[in-house]
């Protein structure tokens, strides 16, 4: 049995991306810090197919050995496609950033998705039909104001994706690494990174998608050949496309 893992999955994006991969008769395992809200997951996949394999591992990736706890914990399993969705944002000048709070952000965003991603391709990077997907940001492309350090560690996502998925592809080994780049998403990440109990979308933000919509721009990514699948931010339009970043090959003499 085959499994896609997704970190993040007890709201927002991770939870439809969950939903959409059940759609397609994936077994699961999901990842998050509230376990009830997994398990009510777990319940709403039961629905769509009671006959998939459902594994909810609660965990708070923001620390290393936690991180390397999950992935341990997961040997047992063969995973077919790994989702690293887990991650939060912060909006304040930097010179007024809680540093407690980056910090929490900078090991998850960045040192969490490192660490997932490293180990998977370790032992997968050779494995047919395998594919590692990255959740960035339009803030991956764009510096957006007052998030500055927000949008860097999701440039480093971008970054690091888009030239894993070079450097695959230079050794002809058949795993893809992918990055998914949405634009704002009604999700809770607002909440968590204005640091407010409400946030609507529909009187807040000019232009957004749905979670539903982003898991569908998801699904999109991972049925084609391309690298990026990105939301444009004049239009709001998805697009799949080649890595943006320019990647130098090493010549080896």
């Amino acid at each position: 049995m085959n499994y896609t893992v997704i970190t993040g999955a007890s709201s927002g994006i991770g939870y439809e991306a969950a939903l959409a991969f059940a759609s397609r008769g994936k077994n699961l395992i999901l990842a998050a810090r509230r376990t009830e809200e997994l398990e009510r997951l777990k319940a709403n996949i039961a629905e769509i197919d009671g006959s998939l394999d459902v594994v909810v591992r609660t965990v708070d990736l923001s620390a290393a050995e936690r991180v390397y706890g999950f992935y341990d914990s997961l040997r047992d399993y063969s995973i077919e496609t790994l989702i690293n969705n887990a991650g939060f944002g912060n909006y304040d000048p930097v010179g007024e950033q809680h540093l407690p709070k980056i910090e929490q952000m900078l090991h998850l965003n960045i040192e969490a998705l490192t660490i997932l991603s490293s180990l998977y391709v370790r032992d997968y990077a050779d494995k047919e039909g395998t594919q590692l997907i990255n959740i960035s940001s339009r803030g991956g492309y764009s510096i957006v104001a007052e998030a500055v350090t927000y949008c860097a560690t999701k440039f480093y996502v971008s970054a690091f994706t888009e030239g894993l998925a070079q450097e695959l592809r230079s050794k002809n080994l058949p795993m893809r690494a992918k990055v998914l780049a949405p634009a704002a998403t009604e999700t809770e990440f607002a909440k968590r990174a204005l640091d407010v109990e409400r946030f609507e979308y529909g009187t807040s933000v000019r232009k957004f998608h749905t979670a539903e919509q982003m898991a569908g721009f998801l699904l999109e990514l991972f049925d084609s050949d391309k690298t990026v699948g990105i939301v444009e931010g004049a239009t709001y339009e998805f697009k799949l496309q080649d890595p943006i970043f320019p990647y130098i090959d090493r010549t080896r003499n």
